[in-house]
């Protein structure tokens, strides 16, 4: 029997190569070339997996790898405390270098999805990717198992929002529903599914 793969809490010296992961998983999903401007997408992706998927949640303790950093899971917790001065500097200056003239429909959108998530605390998982050359071996599944289990045995439900039918059924094989479903702001391009977790009672 296949032993699962070894999953670790991601450090401050594991950014470059999560945000390395993340922009090697995202290019081929509808949400990025929607939101990011197609002028310097491959940077603007970079930076966005740098910041919200790799520094942000790391600096929180949120942020779930493989020992080789092939497959991450950045989240946020419900105790969640507000970004540090600093921190949220570097964000307030980046987000619109990120989305250029996409950051208003995107930010509406991502309101949009809010609205399916539980009223009580709750994780959400808003980074998730594995390198492409690693996927279909359990990883992505993997990195997501410590804060399910966290979820269960605290009784927090997790949550998510995401863009694609294949994420949907990705998500749904490790206990997600889908609560709330639309359509993204101003342009109703891309569907808008939001996922919940509710957690297992032993």
């Amino acid at each position: 029997m296949t032993e699962p793969p070894a999953v670790r809490v991601a450090t401050r010296a594991d950014v470059p190569r999560i945000a390395a992961t993340l922009a090697a998983a995202y290019p081929d999903y509808r949400w990025t070339s929607w939101a990011l401007p197609e002028d310097g997408r491959a940077q603007r992706l970079s930076r966005w997996a740098e910041l919200w998927g790799g520094l942000v949640p790391v600096l929180a303790g949120t942020a779930w790898v493989t020992d080789d950093v092939s497959s991450v899971a950045a989240w946020t917790a419900p105790d969640a405390e507000p970004h540090a001065a600093d921190l949220q500097a570097v964000i307030d200056r980046d987000l619109p270098r990120v989305f250029g003239a996409r950051q208003p429909v995107v930010l509406a959108s991502e309101r949009l999805g809010a609205l399916g998530r539980p009223d009580e605390p709750h994780w959400w998982l808003h980074a998730v990717g594995t390198r492409p050359a690693s996927r279909h071996a359990g990883l992505g599944a993997a990195v997501l198992q410590p804060v399910i289990e966290r979820c269960d045995a605290e009784g927090v439900p997790a949550a998510a929002t995401v863009y694609t039918s294949t994420v949907v059924r990705w998500l749904q094989r490790s206990g997600f529903a889908v609560t709330h479903n639309t359509r993204t702001a101003v342009d109703h391009e891309l569907p808008i599914w939001t996922l919940v977790r509710q957690p297992k009672r032993s």
